[in-house]
C-alpha cells in the first residue's frame, strides 16, 4: 500500500508529525547556525579590540626598531597559566609591506624577517591574500578547509604605515560553547517535539475520524442503506461541516426513498397474493356451501344418538370457521361470525391432537375464560391452529406444546409456546411475511394468514425466542369493530368487515 493511500485517520497525524520534526529541525539547525555565527562575531570583535590595542602600541616600538619591546608586546596577550580561554589567540605576528615577518609571538615557528609566503601551512594564502589587498586592510581572512581565522589590523598613525598586525585564533576555540548551546537547542527541541507529536496526533485523529465516517457512509449509499452520522460528529459550520450537513440530509432521503420503495414492493405483493386467495376462495366456497347443506339437513331427518350428534357439531363448527376463514379472503366479502366460546378450545384441541400424538407430544392447554367472548370465533380458531399446527411440526418428540388464554379486564392474551430451535434472525426479520418459511415443505401463508387475521381483529401478535423455548404471544381487543387501520389486507389489500350475528 502507497503512503498516499493510507487513511485519513493515519495519514493526517503521520504529514502532521513529519511537518512538525522537519520544522523543528529546520528551525534548530538555522538556531545552531546564527549561534556559530554569533560565537564568531565575538571572537572576531573581541580580537579587532586586541589588535586595535596593539597596533596603537607596537607603532612606536617598531618606529624605534626596539625588536625585544615589540616581542613583549606581541607576547603580552598570552596567558600561560590559563591555556583554556575560549578567546585565547594562537599566534600574534607582524610583517612588513615585503610581507616579511618584523616580529612574531612565536619567534622559533616564525622567525624575523622570514617571507610569509615561506612558512608553510595557510601562510601562503594569506601571503597571497595580502598581496592583492592593500597592508593597510582591516579585516578576517577565512580559508577553505582551515583550522583557523587571521585577523588583520593595520599599524599606522597619521598616513604613516609600519605592517600589518596579523593575529591567529583556532576555529576550535569556540567549539565547546557551540556544542553547549547546540545541546541546549537540541534538548528544547526534544521538548518542543514531545509536546507537538501527540497533541499534532490526537488531533490529526479526531479531525480524520469524522471524515472516515464520511467515507464509510458514502459507500453504503449505493447499498441504500447510508449511516445516520451524528450531529455532535462535526459541529462546526465550515466548509467541511456543509458537506456533513448536505450528507446528513442525502442520507435521510434516501431512507425515505427505500422506504418507500419496500411498502410499494410489499404492498404488490400482498395484493397479488390477496388476488390469488379470493381466486382460490371463490371457487372454494361453493362446495363448502353444500357441505352445511348436507349436514343441516342430516339434522333435520330426525334426533342423532350423541356420538353423531357431537361429530357433526364438530364438523359444522369447523366448516363454518373455513367459510368464515375463505368468506374473509373475498373482496367487500360479509362475514357473519359467531362468539368465541370454551367449546372452540376443546375443538381446537381435537383437530391438533392426531398430529400431536404422532409426535409423542403433550398438549397443555391452560383456559381461564368466560363462556362466552364477543370475538369471531372462526378467525381465533384459525389463528390458533396455524401456531398450533407449526408449534407441533417445530417441536421434538416427547416435548410439550403450551397453549395458554386469559381474558383480561377488555382484552383475550393467547400464547402458543414449544420447545425447540429458534428461528434464525434473517427468518425472525421476515416472519410475518408471505412464502417466508423456517422449515422445509413449509408454504410461508400460515404465519402471514394469522398476522393479517390479529390485525383485522385490531390486536398485535408477537414473538419471543428465549431458554431454548419459542412463545407467539396475542394480544385480541374484546370487540372486533374492524377499522380502516386495522384491516390489513382482505383480497387484494381491501378491508373485510366483520358482522355479529343478529
Amino acid at each position: 500500500m502507497r503512503l498516499f493511500d493510507l487513511s485519513f485517520r493515519h495519514k493526517i497525524p503521520l504529514w502532521g508529525s513529519a511537518l512538525i520534526i522537519a520544522t523543528a529541525l529546520a528551525v534548530s539547525a538555522a538556531t545552531m547556525l546564527r549561534a556559530y555565527d554569533y560565537l564568531k562575531q565575538d571572537l572576531v570583535s573581541s580580537s579587532e579590540n586586541l589588535g586595535f590595542t596593539l597596533a596603537k602600541t607596537l607603532f612606536p616600538v617598531l618606529l624605534h626598531d626596539d625588536a625585544w619591546r615589540a616581542f613583549e608586546l606581541v607576547r603580552a596577550p598570552f596567558h600561560e597559566d590559563r591555556p583554556d580561554l575560549p578567546l585565547e589567540a594562537k599566534e600574534i605576528f607582524v610583517i612588513d609591506r615585503d610581507l616579511k615577518v618584523l616580529v612574531s609571538s612565536a619567534p622559533r615557528i616564525m622567525p624575523l624577517l622570514a617571507e610569509l609566503s615561506s612558512l608553510g601551512a595557510d601562510y601562503p594564502k594569506l601571503a597571497q591574500a595580502l598581496a592583492r589587498a592593500n597592508l593597510d586592510f582591516k579585516g578576517v581572512f577565512e580559508f577553505p578547509d582551515s583550522d583557523y581565522l587571521y585577523v588583520t589590523i593595520p599599524v599606522a598613525e597619521e598616513g604613516k604605515l609600519l605592517g600589518t598586525l596579523v593575529i591567529t585564533h583556532s576555529k576550535n576555540v569556540f567549539l565547546p560553547r557551540f556544542y553547549g548551546f547546540a545541546l541546549g537547542g537540541a534538548g528544547m527541541g526534544v521538548l518542543v517535539l514531545a509536546i507537538l507529536l501527540p497533541l499534532n496526533w490526537y488531533w490529526g485523529r479526531r479531525m480524520a475520524e469524522p471524515l472516515v465516517q464520511l467515507a464509510h457512509g458514502m459507500s453504503e449509499i449505493v447499498h441504500g442503506a447510508p449511516a445516520d452520522l451524528s450531529p455532535d460528529l462535526y459541529a462546526f459550520h465550515d466548509e467541511l461541516g456543509q458537506l456533513f450537513a448536505a450528507y446528513r440530509e442525502a442520507a435521510t432521503e434516501i431512507r425515505q426513498k427505500t422506504a418507500l420503495e419496500r411498502e410499494v414492493m410489499q404492498s404488490e405483493r400482498l395484493a397479488a397474493v390477496g388476488r390469488l386467495a379470493a381466486g382460490i376462495a371463490h371457487e372454494v366456497n361453493n362446495p363448502l356451501g353444500g357441505m352445511l347443506m348436507a349436514l343441516d339437513t342430516l339434522k333435520q331427518r330426525g334426533p342423532l344418538d350423541p356420538p353423531t350428534a357431537r361429530t357433526v357439531a364438530l364438523l359444522e363448527r369447523g366448516l363454518q370457521q373455513i367459510t368464515e376463514t375463505v368468506g374473509a379472503l373475498l373482496v367487500q366479502a360479509r362475514v357473519q361470525s359467531r362468539d368465541l366460546n370454551r367449546q372452540d378450545f376443546e375443538d381446537i384441541r381435537t383437530l391438533v391432537e392426531p398430529q400431536a400424538s404422532r409426535k409423542s407430544l403433550q398438549l397443555a392447554f391452560d383456559i381461564d375464560i368466560a363462556e362466552s367472548l364477543p370475538l369471531p370465533a372462526g378467525f381465533v380458531r384459525q389463528v390458533l391452529i396455524n401456531l398450533l399446527l407449526n408449534a407441533i411440526e417445530a417441536t421434538q418428540p416427547g416435548d410439550t406444546v403450551r397453549v395458554e388464554a386469559h381474558a383480561n379486564g377488555d382484552q383475550l392474551l393467547l400464547l402458543v409456546a414449544n420447545v425447540g430451535e429458534p428461528p434464525t434472525p434473517e427468518i425472525l426479520a421476515h416472519l410475518f411475511e408471505p412464502f417466508v418459511s423456517g422449515r422445509d415443505g413449509g408454504h410461508g401463508l400460515g404465519l402471514w394468514v394469522s398476522y393479517q387475521t390479529v390485525n383485522q381483529l385490531g390486536g398485535r401478535i408477537a414473538v419471543e425466542c428465549d431458554a431454548g423455548e419459542v412463545r407467539f404471544l396475542i394480544n385480541l381487543p374484546l370487540h372486533y369493530e374492524v377499522t380502516a387501520q386495522s384491516a390489513k389486507v382482505g383480497a387484494g389489500g381491501t378491508p373485510t368487515t366483520l358482522e355479529r350475528p343478529t
